[in-house]
């Protein structure tokens, strides 16, 4: 894969000087093109051998066109707040919102391609990480980002001479430092993981493109005309085809998760004054707990309006320590949301460690909400359970206990709370016309609901139904499954 880069490709002076002030134009004004019309982020990553010009590119592509519209991400090693959370999570926060450029130096890619170079990961979990960055890599172009990959390549022989000649030359020694002399060392080894991964990972959507990086001029303008001819086409074509999908029915025989809810079922005051104590005194301890520090707690909320999240969400928050837990209410994306992929406005709320966060509705508005009203197209909510449980699956595997809690009701009950709001001056607030819009579509979300759970419902983040037709039944139901799976989770930290 990389020979093509070992040819010894080169710009002579002349030409160079020739090409760049019209490739600068053009940068520029395609540039103004994507910011003004704003229909796409472009993500440029920058990787490759040391000392093959990564840094002098991204000063360079800095210099050639209007840095307010480039995010340069120098993405080293991790702070304590970024290794407390999804190894990802650095990332998605650093990613730029449509009509803006994001330039990564340093990527995804870096810490799956050294722990297995250093024989830290094996070629298992090498081959894992591949495709955990390919479906990552679909999302991002599937929500309507350009990525462009450049891998800046030298030969061994070269990449020898250019840290000696980086070395010798007083105004640049400081860029060479002992890990460069150490990864020189294991130039075979990051050669053959590297030729691996770019091999695995290049795909229709986000190709590498590998770049000769021993002549200063001929890589700059290989880059700057890639980056031109990528952002020409998709200006020109902008218009993204759905893709066909397979549509989702339900069962024959009409019978569904929610139709086997047992929606009778209640618990009397008294019980219930003692089960909460019991319960809330139990989180209480389990929170408090050293191991706890391990773990962080994601509860999912969603359900039938007025099911009673509101009140079941208070019930935990009178057992946690206030300054260890947050509350994120979810509602209509604002302006700054909607200029990101649909994970992006969540992935930025998640704890790190030893911390708990409550989401009032979540990411599960792409497949519930957003698919009834037609908010977004068909592949669109299709796509995104595999996205979703991609995204737990990253959760899980940081230390998150994620739990997910569907409030249901009943059609009649519903109504009568509907009713009951509208009556009380102190919940009048509680009921909208949406709430009755919504009602209007019953049928739709039940169907969207089962659909969800059914594709969602993962061991390592299961959906828990809670029949909520009896408020006390819901929130002792919902206490108990947080107690249970937290001390679950606290057996397993060593």
């Amino acid at each position: 894969m990389f020979e093509s880069a070992e040819l010894g490709h080169k710009i002579d002076k002349a030409t160079y000087d020739k090409e760049v002030p019209k490739l600068r134009e053009d940068l520029l004004n395609a540039q103004f093109d994507v910011a003004q019309k704003a229909k796409f982020p472009v993500i440029i990553l920058v990787g490759g051998v040391d000392g093959a010009g990564k840094g002098e590119t991204v000063n360079l592509l800095s210099e050639w066109m209007d840095p307010r519209h480039i995010q340069a991400n120098a993405m080293g090693e991790m702070s304590d707040e970024e290794r407390e959370r999804p190894a990802m999570w650095r990332f998605w926060r650093a990613l730029p919102p449509k009509g803006k450029i994001g330039v990564f130096f340093g990527s995804w890619y870096t810490a799956p391609i050294v722990q297995r170079v250093l024989k830290k990961t094996s070629a298992a979990t090498l081959n894992q990480h591949i495709e955990q960055i390919n479906r990552f890599e679909k999302m991002l172009t599937d929500e309507g980002a350009l990525v462009l990959k450049f891998w800046f390549h030298l030969s061994k022989d070269a990449q020898r001479k250019r840290l000696k000649a980086l070395e010798k030359d007083p105004k640049t020694r400081w860029r060479v430092t002992k890990l460069d002399w150490e990864r020189f060392g294991m130039y075979d080894k990051f050669r053959k993981v590297s030729e691996h991964a770019l091999r695995e990972t290049s795909t229709a959507e986000a190709p590498w493109i590998v770049v000769e990086g021993a002549d200063e001029r001929y890589r700059s303008l290989t880059v700057g005309k890639i980056l031109l001819d990528a952002m020409r086409k998709r200006l020109a074509n902008t218009a993204k085809s759905a893709p066909a999908v397979a549509p989702l029915q339900s069962a024959i025989d009409q019978l569904d998760v929610l139709d086997k809810l047992d929606m009778s079922q209640k618990i009397a005051k008294k019980k219930f004054d003692s089960e909460l104590e019991k319960y809330q005194g139990k989180l209480a301890l389990l929170t408090r707990d050293p191991k706890f520090k391990n773990l962080s707690v994601i509860a999912v909320f969603e359900g039938s309006d007025a099911g009673g999240k509101g009140g079941a969400i208070r019930r935990i928050t009178g057992a946690l320590d206030a300054r260890h837990y947050r509350i994120t209410p979810v509602a209509a994306p604002t302006e700054e949301e909607r200029a990101q992929p649909y994970l992006w406005r969540f992935w930025r709320h998640i704890p790190r460690i030893g911390r708990f966060t409550i989401f009032d509705r979540s990411w599960y508005g792409r497949v519930l909400v957003e698919r009834v009203e037609k908010f977004c197209s068909e592949a669109d909510w299709m796509r995104a359970y595999g996205e979703i449980n991609d995204f737990e699956e990253q959760l899980s595997e940081s230390g998150a206990v994620v739990l997910k809690f569907w409030l249901a009701v009943t059609k009649e009950e519903q109504l009568r709370r509907f009713k009951e709001r509208e009556k009380i001056g102190f919940k009048r607030f509680k009921i909208t016309e949406e709430d009755w819009r919504n009602r209007e579509k019953w049928d739709d979300y039940e169907h969207a609901v089962c659909d969800m759970v059914d594709r969602t419902s993962t061991e390592i983040a299961p959906w828990t139904l809670v029949e909520a037709n009896d408020k006390n039944f819901a929130r002792i139901k919902i206490l108990k499954t947080l107690c249970e799976r937290i001390e679950g989770a606290m057996k397993k930290v060593k």
